[in-house]
């Protein structure tokens, strides 16, 4: 079937849940789309042999001669120069698996991979809330706190893909458990760390008499950042109380950052972008008090923009950056 457009490109998302394959063109149209589930238990060759089985079924309809470059992304860790991937927590199984030079010598076509963060990163900054920037900041603030960085008009990987991994840093003594150490950023500012946080707010809480319909320990079991959210939106004191601690430490990390880098646009995924009302005074107040205000002048604070479809505009980007 002959397309507007005779240069392709191929995103593969790989996830721990579910992963998906995508065909579009470098003006970002997606013009296909497959998406089945991982089931890790079966093992990456099975895995990676069903990808090949979606493309092979993507090349009746594009030919494989007009695909410019393969894109992947993917959780780390991960060399995106060897083109290895090293054992991501969410895909057991996944020791030294040498992906690129599979897709490279299945298809004859060049192959690149990034990080799901670095991935998201260059998404945002192609064509969502950081487009037209030279110096972005990405952050997932989702399940974890992952970064990806643009930096004079370059995705920055670091010395060993690890460049960029900020939930890693300390912001207090002691406090929520995130990348394996308390009180870091990743702590204060995830999904599981809202939750850890929550439960130990609201326990406090309990034991000096004050309970509510959300503060209570009947709650606790099914804690989560979206039930801290929703009752947070409905005006719960002790729900805002607990996005006022992290917002507090976001705004402290942000700060670390814009004094550091010097960016044009920090931009936040997920659960600041679905509530950054809540989140933005505690944000603004804190880098105010915090960063140096000439720096804080010329960057401005975004929610991502590419929402539920960052995976596939990510895979994509991954693609059409390296070309």
């Amino acid at each position: 079937m002959q397309k507007e457009f005779s240069e392709y490109f191929i995103g593969i998302d790989i996830g721990g849940t579910k992963c998906a394959v995508v065909i579009g063109n470098g003006d970002f149209k997606i013009y296909k789309r497959v998406q089945f589930e991982t089931k890790t238990e079966r093992g990456y060759k099975e895995i990676i042999n069903e990808f090949f089985s979606n493309l092979d079924q993507f090349f009746q309809e594009f030919p494989k001669e007009q695909v410019r470059q393969i894109g992947i992304s993917c959780g780390g860790p991960l060399d995106s120069e060897k083109g290895f991937i090293y054992s991501p927590p969410n895909l057991p199984g996944w020791d030294n698996v040498p992906i690129v030079k599979m897709f490279e010598d299945k298809y004859g076509i060049p192959t690149a991979i990034q990080n799901d963060a670095n991935a998201s990163a260059l998404a945002e900054w192609l064509m969502g809330a950081g487009k037209g920037t030279r110096n972005m900041i990405f952050l997932t603030f989702g399940t974890g706190m992952g970064s990806g960085l643009i930096l004079n008009g370059q995705l920055y990987a670091g010395t060993n893909d690890l460049g960029g991994e900020v939930g890693h840093i300390r912001l207090a003594d002691d406090g929520p458990v995130g990348f394996g150490k308390a009180g870091s950023f990743e702590g204060f500012c995830s999904g599981g760390g809202i939750a850890q946080l929550a439960k130990t707010v609201i326990s406090a809480k309990v034991a000096g008499g004050i309970e509510s319909d959300f503060c209570n320990t009947g709650n606790l079991e099914n804690m989560s950042a979206k039930t801290v959210a929703i009752a947070a939106n409905n005006g719960d004191p002790v729900a805002n109380e607990i996005i006022k601690i992290s917002g507090e430490y976001l705004g402290k990390a942000l700060a670390i950052l814009i004094d550091t880098l010097n960016p044009q646009c920090i931009v936040i995924g997920s659960i600041y972008a679905r509530n950054v009302k809540l989140f933005d005074p505690h944000i603004n107040r804190m880098i105010e008090k915090e960063a140096i205000p000439a720096a804080v002048e010329v960057c401005k604070i975004k929610p991502a923009l590419l929402g539920d479809s960052i995976g596939d505009y990510a895979a994509l980007c991954v693609a059409i950056n390296e070309v």
